[in-house]
C-alpha cells in the first residue's frame, strides 16, 4: 500500500459488495467522495481531431449551450483514432436540468489526453434499463450483444478528469489517417497517460505542501485548499475512491457486471489504478497477520452480538431510551431543502424539467445535496456526542464538510441569479438567503473546528 494510505478495516471488508458501494456513495466515513465530469448524456454532437502528432483538438456541442466546448489537448489517442478526424452524434441527448455534471464544464478545455479510443468492446444490453435492473435483481441473464464503445478521457486544467463514454453514438471516421502511430509511439502514449493520471491524483497533495509553505496572510488563501497534510491526504484518498467508483458505475451501466460483483470489481479497479500510478502491489499478508485479522473480526463480531443482546434486553424501556436522530445541522439543512421544494411547487415557480440550467433548480439542488454531504460528515447521533471529531476522522469529515459548503455556495449563486432575473418574490428570496446563510455559517464553523483538531494535535 502506498505511503499514507489507510487500509480498509477488515470488518468493513466483510460487508457485502453492494452494501459497501452504498456506504461510500452515500458519504459514510468508512473511507475518504464527485470528481469526474461525465457528459455523454448532455452531448449532442462533437468532433475529435488528432491529425497533428502530439496534439488533439476538437469541439463538443452540449444540449442547452449555444457555443461549443473547445478542446486543446496535449498527447495522442490510441492507434485506432491517431491521425484521424472523428465526428460523432448522440441520437438521444438529454438536456441538463440543474445540478448536472456539465454545468461547470469550462468552455475551453486545455490539458492532457488520457484514454481515447472508439474500439473498446463492451456488452450492450438489448433491453431497457428497468428490464436490465430486474434481471440483475433476480440474478437472471439479460439479452446483450458486443458493441464498440466510444471512450474519450482527458485531464483538464480547469475541470480535472472529463469522460465521454457511449455505445450508442453514431460515429464517422475519415478514410485515411494523416499519420500512422508506430508501436514505439503507442508505448509512449501509455506512459504519457499514466503520467497524466499520476499528476492528476497528486495535485491535491502538492497544493497542501504549497499551502504549508505559504507565509502570507491566511485570509488571502483560498479556503478550499488543504491546510494540513492530513486534510490533503483525505482529499487525495477521496479522489482515488471517486475514480474507482466512477469506473465501477460505468461497468455496471454497460452491463459488464452487476451490483453483486461490486467487491470483485472494486479490487480489480483498485489494483488497476495502483498500476497506472506506478505504485507497488500490496504485499501478501503473513500468516500471523491473517490470524490477527481473523481474531480481530471475531472480537468485533462478539462485541456486536453482545450489544445486540443488550439492546434486545432493554426493549421494554423503549419509552425511556433516547432515539438515534440526525445531527442538528443535518436536520436543519434537510428541512430547509424540503421547505424550498414545497414552496416552489406550491407557487408554480419550478422550472420546466427540459429547461436546462435554471437559478431555482440550482437553489433546490444546492441545498438538497448539501444536506446529504452534511449527513456523510456528521452522521446520526444519540444524545451529545463529542465534537470536534477525533483526529483519526477529522480529515474525512473536512472533505465532506467542504463539499457541503460548496453546494451551499451554489445555492447562494442561484439566489444571486434569481435576484438579477427577478424570479419568485423579493420576500421569498430574502428569507431563503438568510436561511441558507445561517446553515453556511454553521458549516464553516464546523470546518474551522475540525481543522483546529489537525492543527493543534498535528
Amino acid at each position: 500500500m502506498h505511503a499514507g494510505a489507510r487500509a480498509v478495516p477488515p470488518i468493513i471488508a466483510k460487508c457485502s459488495g453492494f452494501a459497501l458501494h452504498l456506504l461510500f456513495k452515500r458519504g459514510f466515513k468508512v473511507c475518504p467522495v464527485g470528481m469526474s465530469f461525465r457528459i455523454d448524456e448532455q452531448l449532442t454532437r462533437g468532433e475529435i481531431d488528432s491529425r497533428t502528432r502530439g496534439r488533439v483538438t476538437g469541439k463538443l456541442w452540449l444540449a442547452g449551450r449555444e457555443e461549443p466546448v473547445v478542446l486543446e489537448l496535449e498527447g495522442n489517442p490510441w492507434r485506432d483514432l491517431a491521425g484521424h478526424l472523428l465526428t460523432f452524434t448522440n441520437p438521444e441527448p438529454k438536456p441538463r436540468s440543474g445540478g448536472g455534471d456539465a454545468g461547470g464544464l469550462h468552455a475551453l478545455q486545455r490539458g492532457r489526453v488520457g484514454d481515447m479510443t472508439a474500439s473498446r468492446k463492451v456488452r450492450v444490453p438489448d433491453c431497457s434499463m428497468d428490464e436490465l435492473l430486474e434481471c440483475q435483481a433476480n440474478k437472471q441473464p439479460f439479452p446483450w450483444h458486443w458493441g464498440n464503445s466510444l471512450y474519450l478521457e482527458w485531464f483538464s486544467e480547469r475541470n480535472g478528469r472529463v469522460v465521454i463514454e457511449a455505445a450508442n453514438y453514431e460515429l464517422v471516421l475519415d478514410a485515411e489517417p494523416a499519420w500512422r502511430m508506430t508501436a514505439e509511439e503507442e508505448a509512449e502514449q501509455g506512459k504519457a497517460k499514466a503520467a497524466a493520471m499520476a499528476d492528476f491524483m497528486d495535485v491535491i497533495a502538492r497544493a497542501a505542501s504549497e499551502a504549508a509553505l505559504d507565509t502570507g496572510n491566511p485570509e488571502d488563501e483560498d479556503d478550499d485548499e488543504p491546510q494540513s497534510a492530513e486534510e490533503a491526504e483525505a482529499e487525495q484518498q477521496d479522489a482515488r475512491m471517486n475514480l474507482i467508483f466512477d469506473r465501477i458505475d460505468a461497468r455496471i451501466a454497460r452491463g459488464e457486471i452487476s451490483h453483486e460483483d461490486f467487491q470483485r470489481a472494486y479490487e480489480e479497479e483498485r489494483a488497476k489504478l495502483k498500476r497506472e500510478l506506478g505504485e507497488p502491489e500490496d504485499p501478501e499478508p503473513t500468516p500471523e497477520q491473517i490470524e490477527e485479522q481473523e481474531r480481530w473480526i471475531e472480537e468485533m463480531n462478539a462485541i456486536s452480538e453482545e450489544v445486540m443482546a443488550e439492546m434486545e434486553a432493554e426493549k421494554w424501556k423503549d419509552g425511556e431510551m433516547e432515539e438515534e436522530k440526525p445531527h442538528p445541522l443535518v436536520e436543519a439543512c434537510s428541512e430547509l431543502a424540503i421547505e424550498i421544494r414545497h414552496e416552489v411547487k406550491a407557487e408554480g415557480w419550478k422550472p420546466d424539467e427540459e429547461a436546462g440550467e435554471h437559478p431555482i433548480a440550482e437553489i433546490i439542488n444546492g441545498v438538497m445535496i448539501a444536506s446529504t454531504k452534511l449527513a456523510g460528515a456528521l452522521g446520526m447521533r444519540v444524545g451529545e456526542e463529542e465534537w470536534p471529531p477525533d483526529r483519526l476522522f477529522a480529515g474525512d469529515v473536512l472533505v465532506r464538510l467542504k463539499k457541503a459548503r460548496n453546494r451551499l455556495r451554489d445555492a447562494m449563486r442561484g439566489l444571486d441569479s434569481a435576484d438579477e432575473e427577478d424570479l419568485c418574490t423579493p420576500a421569498w428570496r430574502q428569507r431563503t438567503r438568510l436561511a441558507v446563510s445561517a446553515i453556511l455559517a454553521r458549516t464553516q464553523q464546523h470546518i474551522d473546528e475540525a481543522r483546529a483538531v489537525l492543527k493543534n494535535e498535528g
